[in-house]
């Protein structure tokens, strides 16, 4: 069966995420099989998704997005092939069908899936963005997020805009790394947890599994180390940041309705949405998020948790006003 992140169960009604399939490394190294070449690697993503968008992010703040092309599919699912009723990312079929989407520009497929079809025959995963591409040898690089945006923090320094940016120095890789396994524990995977769940239980569960109050805990830390410092690991901004930020950007818009993360919004944390509105503030980092794209996604594709396709109005929150954050030194 061809499946999709809504299949992603175990027997107990908990929603359980796979590992990444293609793991290879654009590297300096001489020897290696993707080398850094400007024009040679293409970016494909949903705006809507958080962990594409935070590959996408990277390209903007390093200044790459002139050596590496990216294109955003449609927001809604549609299905992928007549043959079968899956349900996955497609391109629009023309420039002017779809504001901020466009065609595929390489391989003229219509959706993500044929792309992994393209590069493997015997592929039997989802279908998921982000999709680092290499149009020389016409396959997939990498389809995981974290990997990915590894690499364009450093191995195109040689061709990036901004290659002093670092956002994941040595010497805070240690706090980095332990900031990203509880953030992505309890908030960036714990918010799906929470919407994808399909029994009472699992959504209530405190640890690990799909955890309401895992991701409150996880929120409340991150307004106590706010309120205390610029950004997460300290008063320069790091991936972890990059991590939370597409989380956060989406919180209030959609996860707290769609995902039953209602608890407590987003803007009733002052450090927290300060903090995303700070990072939202970075030249780059607000054409990156299309709030149209997220909502049209999230209410229209999950037909499990929402059959009508509603979309909501609001909040419709301004991310662009002033806040408080520059009384941290960065």
């Amino acid at each position: 069966m061809v499946r999709s992140a809504l299949n992603e169960m175990s027997d107990s009604g908990a929603f359980t995420r796979p590992a990444s399939t293609f793991r290879n490394f654009i590297s300096r190294d001489p020897n290696s099989q993707f080398p850094p070449e400007s024009g040679r690697y293409h970016l494909y993503v949903s705006y809507a998704c958080p962990w594409a968008s935070r590959c996408l992010s990277y390209l903007k703040i390093k200044g790459l997005d002139e050596a590496i092309g990216f294109t955003s599919v449609k927001p809604i699912w549609e299905r992928t092939k007549e043959t079968d009723d899956h349900m996955g990312w497609v391109f629009p079929a023309s420039n002017t069908e779809e504001p901020d989407a466009s065609p595929d520009p390489f391989n003229c497929v219509k959706s993500i899936r044929e792309l992994y079809e393209l590069a493997s025959r015997n592929y039997t995963g989802k279908f998921t963005v982000p999709v680092l591409w290499d149009k020389k040898c016409k396959t997939i690089v990498s389809n995981e997020s974290a990997e990915i945006i590894r690499m364009l923090n450093t191995e195109f320094n040689d061709i990036a805009k901004n290659p002093a940016l670092d956002l994941y120095p040595p010497h805070l890789r240690a706090q980095i790394d332990e900031a990203n396994e509880w953030v992505y524990e309890g908030i960036n995977n714990g918010v799906y947890k929470c919407g994808f769940a399909r029994k009472q239980e699992p959504y209530d569960e405190v640890f690990f599994y799909v955890a309401v109050k895992h991701l409150y805990e996880a929120l409340d830390k991150c307004e106590e180390i706010l309120s205390k410092q610029r950004y997460i690991c300290g008063n320069i901004l790091t991936e972890a940041d990059i991590r939370l930020f597409v989380t956060l950007i989406r919180f209030d818009e959609v996860y707290a309705v769609h995902f039953k993360c209602n608890k407590k919004l987003l803007r009733e944390y002052p450090n927290l949405f300060n903090y995303t509105k700070d990072v939202y503030q970075i030249p780059g980092m607000s054409s990156t998020v299309n709030v149209q794209h997220i909502k049209r996604h999230y209410y229209g594709s999950h037909h499990t948790i929402n059959p009508f396709g509603i979309i909501p109005l609001g909040p419709d929150i301004d991310y662009s006003s002033s806040h408080d954050r520059a009384r941290f030194s960065a």
